[in-house]
């Protein structure tokens, strides 16, 4: 009886912590800061043009459509819209949800296979790791897209569980799982888990099985994903003709319609690194499989006693850990012919968590030794923040942290691309993140290098819930560079007038964003815009210098955003003496024209 009452207790205190950690997630994500620039600017007006034009089957931006991306994360922004207003906060609610959503689910399914000390376990990686954590301050929908696989796998695996009393439902929530992964992220969201159950179902020797088939009811699951998927592919297709061009040439000022931008251009020419334009980057393929250790930590140090698992399909766990090692393997090897970005992987991470929650739970010598390296690498860490802080001490901290930043502008089609303009000096201006940080190693240090089991695996959690706390911290210190938002205040504050942006709208997003305004483009047909500004009817919202200069110099009232850089050339274009600095912050500027004296 004792030790039922002691189990009882530990998964009542898991529970908690699995809790704790879910609501601080959800409050750092839908806490200020503000929504940065590019995607997050970008993915946060969409929505609102939904709202404001009522047309939920095209998106735009500034007016030009915006045909790349599937539309669901966009639907779900606008619903958190229609509900609680236009709010940067409310913009994230669905992400936030998503990736709580994402550890509930994976500690379910990893109580299903292993039981249910495993599947805590499982569940606290997916809260508490790096990289989930990190790919979520931006609005991306992948997390959304990896719930959806995670969801499908477990279906799949349900559907052919010989004890499983509803094999036809859980065959159908896998078919809808890839329906809605259809409307998040295109084919990927299909081709991922159909083949890592083809794979599965080959080393099991069950691909060719009567019997399986029949369990996974294939025909009326094709059924859901085309009730679901199919009317918004079908409306796209037909509200943004020509319906289809035969080319695999992609270029500036062609437009061949919706149906051949989204599938041959984003799938195809993107998988092939032909995709126009070139907006984007790679990440080196040896670098994209060993940052896997970076997005999973702490929990990455157990991935060795993952490994020395049993693989054979002979119970729940067997099967499991073979179809996480098909899921991962298959994604893996694809993004190594094509073109990867940092969390381009994210969907296989459940995959991941659930080995190593596996591996957790056996407490053998291999996961004592990940918990030991654990309890080195934070020490380490610990002794570099303190490091860090006691060279910074006297740094003085003028303006704010764009003053103290380098400029990589090669690495920003990268998704981390501005961390690299981290510099020393550039902590000075994050002391109170530091010490923060350094006490959380500290205590993971301790807990890792004294204990063992799930006392150093709660306290472990505790490490990251501060280190988020700290990483948030940190967030608000970088929000004037990464975000413009006191530019777009310092524009509402004044007079009425037109707005004009330097080159790509991505560029200062957030700026459109929360001044809500429509911009003029300043060379910025380009990038993302390239396509639909070739688009018939597209809006005349692009400008060249002439433009520029014909609109400034008038009576009517003008403000434009830029980079200093860019401040300092167009001001030789016009004259010095029509330019009025309105606010600099975050190393940008706002300006507004002074008209010539009548």
């Amino acid at each position: 009886m004792s030790s039922e009452n002691a189990e009882k207790r530990w998964s009542v205190s898991l529970t908690v912590v699995l809790l704790v950690a879910s609501a601080i997630y959800l409050t750092c994500i839908i806490s200020p800061p503000s929504l940065m620039d590019d995607v997050d600017g970008v993915h946060g007006a969409i929505p609102r043009t939904m709202l404001t034009s009522g047309d939920w089957v095209t998106s735009r931006i500034d007016g030009v459509l915006y045909l790349e991306k599937s539309p669901l994360i966009y639907w779900l922004i606008a619903s958190t819209y229609k509900i609680f207003g236009v709010h940067d906060w409310a913009a994230r609610i669905p992400v936030a949800l998503s990736a709580i959503g994402l550890a509930w689910l994976t500690a379910a399914f990893g109580k299903w296979a292993f039981g249910k000390r495993a599947g805590f376990y499982a569940g606290l990686v997916m809260a508490t790791c790096i990289g989930v954590w990190l790919f979520t301050r931006i609005l991306l929908p992948d997390v959304m897209l990896t719930f959806t696989i995670a969801l499908s796998m477990w279906a799949f695996l349900r559907a052919l569980d010989e004890e499983e009393k509803h094999p036809r439902v859980w065959a159908h929530v896998c078919a809808a799982s890839l329906g809605v992964g259809l409307l998040l992220k295109s084919l990927i969201a299909v081709v991922f888990p159909i083949a890592a159950a083809v794979l599965f179902l080959l080393f099991t020797k069950r691909l060719f099985s009567w019997a399986t088939w029949k369990r996974l009811h294939p025909f009326s699951g094709m059924a859901i994903v085309l009730l679901l998927a199919a009317p918004w592919h079908i409306l796209a297709t037909l509200r943004n003709p020509p319906y289809f061009a035969w080319t695999l040439q992609s270029s500036s000022g062609h437009y061949h319609g919706f149906l051949w931008f989204y599938f041959v251009n984003e799938q195809l020419l993107r998988f092939l690194n032909r995709r126009f334009p070139r907006d984007y980057n790679t990440v080196p393929r040896l670098w994209f499989w060993l940052f896997h250790f970076v997005w999973l930590f702490p929990w990455s140090v157990y991935l060795p006693a993952a490994v020395k698992l049993p693989f054979k399909p002979v119970d729940r766990a067997g099967q499991t850990r073979l179809l996480a090692i098909c899921w991962t393997g298959f994604m893996l090897v694809f993004f190594t012919f094509s073109t990867t970005q940092e969390y381009y992987s994210m969907p296989c991470y459940p995959a991941l968590a659930l080995l190593i929650g596996s591996a957790m739970a056996t407490e053998s010598k291999w996961v004592q030794r990940g918990t030991r390296v654990l309890g080195a690498i934070a020490a380490i860490a610990a002794l570099a923040c303190i490091a860090i802080a006691f060279y910074v001490r006297n740094v003085p901290t003028p303006g704010d942290i764009s003053m103290a930043l380098s400029s990589t502008p090669s690495a920003y089609t990268l998704s981390l691309g501005h961390m690299l303009d981290l510099t020393l000096n550039s902590f000075a201006y994050l002391r109170f993140p530091l010490y923060m940080a350094g006490a959380a190693f500290l205590i993971g240090a301790l807990a890792n290098l004294l204990w063992k089991g799930s006392r150093a695996y709660l306290l472990t959690c505790l490490m990251m819930i501060m280190f988020f706390l700290a990483a948030r911290q940190a967030l608000t210190v970088f929000d004037p560079y990464l975000s413009s938002r006191p530019l777009a205040e310092a524009l509402l504050a004044q007079p009425p007038g037109k707005l004009i942006v330097q080159g790509h709208y991505y560029t200062f997003s957030s700026v459109p964003f929360y001044a809500n305004t429509s911009p003029l483009l300043l060379n910025g047909k380009q990038q993302n815009l390239d396509y639909g500004a070739a688009a018939p009817g597209a809006p005349a919202v692009f400008l060249t210098d002439s433009d520029f200069a014909n609109l400034w110099t008038t009576p009517d009232r003008y403000y434009f955003v830029g980079s200093q850089k860019e401040v300092d050339r167009i001001e030789n274009l016009v004259g010095a003496e029509h330019f009025l600095t309105v606010l600099r912050s975050g190393g940008k500027l706002l300006v507004r024209n002074v008209p010539p004296a009548k």
